[in-house]
């Protein structure tokens, strides 16, 4: 601040330097920068909600990767609904941040939004969800997974679950939340490989658990009462597996035995039901997105953003039971 202590006399340049001083005083960020002198990024992110640990990790990897970026970050939880998220998206519009990025609830219904956002030259990231829109241009790239293979990959870890099993096999799926990318893409890759290779395996219940574990408890009880013969549970994500077991228990059934199951994430939690038995193997969904979203934040801030590939793709593995015990220590998530 201006030194008050000075006779009110002092000549207006001092007064005016003492006014430059203070502002920087005040605004440090906007010399600080992303460790290069220049402007500070200030990057909106909008996420789904925190259905499941997975969501837990990813949004913890966001935060982390942008404080060690030197990225300014305005975070909002949509809760998984979808008009949260355009109101969030809408708020950052109007604060004029540098770059947005979300995790979109749905696949649908984001023109209108994404539309105002290039109207205001803001460009747009999405991260681990995609979307459908008429214009490709409304946002830069992709950072996340390809949930279509993962479901693939799903089906190719149940034929080695399944190996050496004879006659046909009865599939309970619990979907993601409905109208979400790794939904309708994990269910359509299964389905892909399970149609060309396998005439054997039939789903006999599908349903929503929403990612939750309480939505995979609930649901999985309905599957047992109507179908007492499922030989088989594909969860796509493991919150919902994990609540699944439970309510398998409940009704005098072994998981992993009586029913196998396969997952999709590889949580901490995942892998500890795994290392039990409980679930046979799990498909491989790298949350920790951060790191890489704020490299692509750097170049879209550049004016760079052509050079980027339209989808940043994660590198993931896949467990089986016998491989939970050894990687459990190792886990990140």
């Amino acid at each position: 601040m201006i030194d008050r202590r000075s006779f009110l006399t002092a000549s207006a340049a001092a007064s005016a330097a003492g006014m430059l001083a203070a502002c920087a005083k005040k605004n440090p960020a906007k010399s600080a920068g992303s460790q290069t002198g220049s402007k500070q990024i200030t990057l909106g992110f909008s996420q789904v909600g925190s259905e499941s640990g997975w969501r837990a990790a990813n949004t913890q990897s966001v935060k982390q990767a942008a404080a060690a970026a030197g990225i300014a970050l305005k975070f909002s939880d949509a809760q998984q609904k979808q008009e949260n998220q355009i109101s969030a998206i809408r708020s950052y519009i109007a604060q004029k941040v540098d770059v947005i990025s979300f995790s979109p609830v749905v696949v649908t219904g984001w023109d209108t939004v994404l539309k105002e956002a290039k109207a205001a030259n803001i460009p747009v990231i999405l991260t681990d969800r995609s979307v459908e829109t008429s214009d490709p241009s409304l946002y830069v790239t992709l950072v996340g997974s390809d949930f279509e293979i993962e479901g693939e990959r799903a089906a190719h870890l149940l034929e080695k679950v399944l190996a050496g099993h004879k006659g046909p096999v009865k599939i309970a799926q619990l979907e993601g939340t409905t109208g979400a990318a790794p939904a309708i893409e994990r269910a359509k890759g299964f389905a892909t490989i399970m149609h060309a290779s396998h005439p054997e395996w039939k789903i006999i219940a599908s349903q929503t658990g929403d990612f939750t574990r309480a939505g995979g408890k609930q649901v999985m009880a309905a599957f047992l009462q109507a179908h007492a013969d499922i030989d088989v549970l594909f969860s796509h994500n493991d919150d919902m597996a994990i609540g699944a077991i439970q309510s398998i228990q409940a009704a005098g059934k072994t998981p992993g035995t009586d029913i196998k199951i396969v997952s999709v994430d590889g949580v901490h939690d995942g892998f500890v039901a795994m290392s039990k038995g409980q679930i046979n193997a799990i498909v491989e969904c790298n949350p920790l997105l951060g790191p890489q979203l704020m490299d692509a934040v750097k170049v879209v801030h550049a004016g760079k953003g052509s050079t980027l590939p339209r989808w940043i793709k994660t590198k993931e593995s896949d467990y089986t039971a016998d491989q939970a015990a050894a990687a459990l220590p190792s886990r990140k998530y």
